[in-house]
């Protein structure tokens, strides 16, 4: 079983060579902040995974571009069309994986998720093996932008998933997550089904199951400044179909 911590205190992170995994689709305007505040963090060894879905905007040529400035710290993976969420993080995870690399970062684009806050999260990590952003547990919050309506669906929805799934995280749905490298080498991620939406609560149900120690990190979410939101009603029903079955379901 695991162990869900609701830490609030940030800590210093560890040293070690961070990956950190970030798909993409037209976000071209957005990268290039991103590169700029992910390069400026404090780290000693940091590499950026862009994983493109066929950005019609550019998005893999403003990666490749942004690496030639950033001493080829950037590589792409460019997929032909939009294969889902699900499975550009999986893709980037294994590329990840696959070099010597300690910890591996998840997170948006689009600068919802604030790049400030991963040397905290990596810190968490000196004695837990997931820290996950979190906008729900105490200290984390919303956008002071967004409207009473949004705030309450987005906190009923979270709660309706961690029902519906059994996850004790308080953010269940948190796309914002940092891993030891052999924590997520440990899981088998060929057997998440998700590839949309879905995909953030069926890992977090998944660490959860394989008695990875969890740690939960206060952040604010913030409404993405450029560019538009892929988030719809039809991909949250598909999300909550699916993942009615993690209740049944034994990885």
């Amino acid at each position: 079983m695991s162990h869900i911590t609701h830490e609030h205190q940030g800590e210093g992170g560890p040293l070690g060579r961070v990956a950190v995994v970030v798909p993409t689709y037209n976000e071209a305007d957005n990268l290039p902040e991103l590169a700029s505040r992910l390069f400026g963090l404090d780290l000693e060894d940091i590499r950026l995974y862009v994983v493109d879905d066929s950005s019609p905007d550019g998005t893999a040529e403003v990666a490749r571009k942004l690496s030639d400035e950033y001493e080829n710290r950037i590589e792409v993976i460019s997929r032909s069309g939009k294969q889902g969420l699900g499975t550009a993080y999986t893709t980037g995870f294994a590329r990840a994986l696959s070099e010597e690399v300690d910890y591996v970062v998840q997170m948006d684009a689009d600068l919802s998720h604030v790049p400030e806050e991963i040397p905290h999260m990596l810190g968490k990590l000196r004695r837990s093996d997931v820290a996950v952003g979190s906008r729900y547990t105490t200290g984390g919050g919303l956008d002071p932008e967004w409207s009473a309506k949004r705030r309450m669906l987005s906190g009923f929805g979270n709660h309706l998933i961690r029902s519906v799934t059994g996850v004790r995280v308080m953010d269940a749905t948190s796309g914002f997550k940092v891993y030891r490298a052999d924590a997520l080498r440990s899981l088998d991620l060929s057997r998440i089904r998700c590839i949309g939406f879905g995909f953030q609560a069926e890992v977090a149900h998944y660490c959860q199951a394989s008695g990875l120690e969890v740690v939960e990190h206060p952040i604010t979410f913030m409404e993405r400044t450029r560019g538009v939101s892929k988030m719809s009603v039809r991909i949250i029903a598909e999300a909550m179909w699916k993942l009615t079955l993690l209740r049944i379901r034994t990885f």
